[in-house]
């Protein structure tokens, strides 16, 4: 299947190219994103992705926009010593999609999917721990708190105990076993979502550590943004919505103030050093989810660093 960028047409607008400007596309996948702001404008793109084999696949896109079109693998939480390696102090707008490409979701030997089987891992860089490793190793506890707290799993107790239950017979190593033993635990649900959705969701965030990611990846790309450049986010799920949303409406000054007796209320709070392009979160419209049903949870935040 062929990753298709999510809510392209608005994440293009936001970002709002300018000939010669020089953006980052801090989640490569299948250089859909890239693609559409060297279309747009004749500017600059570098791209970072953490996944050896999208890397891979970019190659033949970079030759065809040689000069243009920068590949560099490593993680985005690190953009700042990544694009200084290369010479790139300021960039003109950054685009995060946080989702999982469908390049990783439809390969089974990647082990993010519990539609086919195939080998426990999730690791979106093939280095680290693999989820295999921590559904046979985490005491039942602490998987029950991961379960509950990166996936919102409610029933993340009975979960962990039919997880542990199963490993003493054999290690879980496979995809498919433990899709098999949440699906045993749980009823389907109502509204079509597979038991096994949120769990599988837990275990990649912390296989990939990736609401750190998240935290660290606003952070720099703020540093980074030129006067008037824009940050474009689009997120799949509530923990990194919560998290893109807590850092821009404090990054715009629209934090609530300290209460009256909080003395932190009587310093002056600084100039904001950004605006908010969207007040509320944008959702794909229903033709674009009927299209492609991974968009539905989508949610696109952005924001501009204010002109001196």
């Amino acid at each position: 299947m062929t990753h298709i960028p999510v809510m392209l047409p608005d994440v293009v607008r936001l970002m709002a190219p300018h000939a010669g400007g020089v953006y980052l596309d801090g989640t490569f996948g299948g250089g859909g994103y890239a693609v559409a702001l060297l279309e747009a404008v004749p500017c600059t793109v570098w791209a970072i992705d953490r996944d050896p084999d999208a890397i891979a696949r970019g190659a033949a896109l970079a030759a065809r926009y040689s000069g243009r079109l920068h590949l560099i693998q490593g993680q985005f939480g690190d953009m700042l010593a990544l694009l200084a390696e290369n010479g790139v102090a300021a960039l003109d707008g950054v685009m995060l999609d946080l989702g999982v490409s469908s390049f990783q979701l439809d390969d089974s030997a990647r082990g993010f999917s519990f539609r086919t089987d195939g080998p426990l891992d999730m690791r979106m860089s093939r280095n680290g721990r693999t989820a295999a490793d921590l559904v046979n190793t985490l005491p039942e506890r602490e998987l029950a708190d991961l379960l509950y707290e990166l996936g919102e799993e409610r029933a993340s107790r009975r979960i962990a105990h039919a997880i542990v239950a199963a490993r003493a017979e054999a290690p879980i190593t496979t995809t498919g076993r433990l899709a098999a033993i949440i699906r045993g635990v749980l009823p389907p649900d109502r509204s079509g979502i597979d038991p096994a959705t949120r769990s599988f969701q837990a275990l990649r965030i912390s296989v990939n550590d990736e609401l750190s990611e998240v935290a660290r990846a606003l952070a720099q790309a703020s540093e980074l943004l030129a006067p008037g450049g824009r940050l474009v986010v689009v997120s799949f799920h509530s923990l990194e919505d919560r998290i893109v949303k807590r850092f821009m409406t404090e990054a715009a000054g629209r934090a609530p103030s300290p209460s009256r007796h909080d003395l932190r209320g009587l310093a002056a709070r600084p100039a904001p050093r950004f605006r908010l392009l969207t007040t509320r979160p944008l959702r794909p419209t229903a033709a674009e989810t009927a299209i492609n049903p991974r968009a539905r949870s989508a949610r696109l935040r952005a924001m501009a660093r204010v002109v001196a």
